[in-house]
């Protein structure tokens, strides 16, 4: 099976309606699998423009009709998780099938602060995820009444109205790269696991610590897909590479453990192969330009049906 290669859009880096419209519209036309977001308020300082996320997912389903797209990832933090299952489940609904429900703890406290938003330690934000799984996991699965209490978000008698029309609802991505919390939690309720800016040694030796802990409960290995965030430069020629790696321009070989996919098409093609051979089955490449539609046209060239 082809690797599947999409986008990766930093929502808190100045993304507008236009931009989104015209990063949407290149990935359906240049024949990339996907697109992801990120789901903050903020990342500065500076602050810049930003999208709320499930809204302009919705754009997303309403503007597109092959991509698959979603969140990576939406913190527990923000918002109760019955809100954003029923969110996440009718997106996807009115897209056909095609929302991926990102989920994690939310880890920036800036924003947190800024914007009013408690920030518990990491041992209080692990318990409200593991919560949240549950709780999405059950409503999604069961058509009967759902009562759970948890530490921090709790259900009595609730059910999930309409139901999602996909069995099971929209697939739940856990992102991470942990492996004593986040990879755990991946095995139980992921049917995807996001590496994130991992080299190829440390992406290896995730993998086979998530496999690892399939075999143990007793889950097949290939329920959970694989998949990595990682950010890529990729330029024509040498002069255009020199031009956007300024001082970090160095020879392809030494970029290999790099967190980072970096250099010539043919370089990128081979980095990416390498991630694909380890296990990868799919790639969420960072593009930090928004603007630059050209770029993303010469990486759909490079990628698309070749890894």
């Amino acid at each position: 099976m082809a690797t599947g290669i999409g986008l990766m859009i930093e929502g808190q880096w100045g993304l507008t309606w236009a931009r989104w419209d015209a990063l949407l519209k290149a990935a359906e036309d240049y024949g990339l699998q996907s697109v992801f977001r990120s789901d903050h308020y903020t990342i500065g300082p500076p602050d810049d423009n930003s999208l709320e996320c499930f809204i302009s997912l919705t754009y997303a389903a309403l503007h597109t009709k092959r991509i698959e797209f979603g969140q990576l990832v939406s913190p527990t933090t923000f918002r109760q998780p019955v809100l954003t299952a029923r969110m996440a489940a009718q997106i996807d609904d009115l897209s056909g099938g095609r929302l991926c429900l990102g989920l994690g703890t939310g880890w920036h406290d800036r924003e947190h602060h800024q914007y009013g938003i408690p920030f518990f330690d990491q041992n209080i934000r692990y318990e409200m995820f593991e919560d949240a799984l549950e709780i999405t996991t059950r409503l999604y699965r069961q058509e009967e009444p759902v009562t759970y209490q948890g530490k921090h978000f709790s259900l009595n008698g609730a059910v999930l109205l309409p139901r999602p029309a996909r069995k099971n609802g929209p697939p739940i991505i856990i992102g991470g790269n942990g492996p004593n919390r986040t990879l755990p939690l991946a095995a139980k309720y992921a049917d995807e696991w996001n590496a994130v800016h991992l080299t190829l040694g440390d992406f290896k030796a995730r993998n086979e610590r998530l496999n690892e802990l399939l075999d143990a409960i007793g889950r097949p290995r290939t329920e959970v897909r694989r998949s990595l965030m990682i950010p890529v430069t990729i330029a024509p020629n040498e002069a255009e590479l020199k031009k956007k790696l300024g001082d970090q321009f160095q020879a392809a070989d030494a970029l290999v453990e790099w967190k980072r996919i970096i250099g010539l098409p043919e370089q990128v093609l081979e980095q990416v192969g390498r991630y694909a051979e380890a296990g990868m089955d799919r790639i969420m490449l960072m593009w930090q330009d928004q603007t630059d539609i050209e770029g993303i046209h010469l990486l759909a060239e490079t990628l698309v049906g070749k890894v």
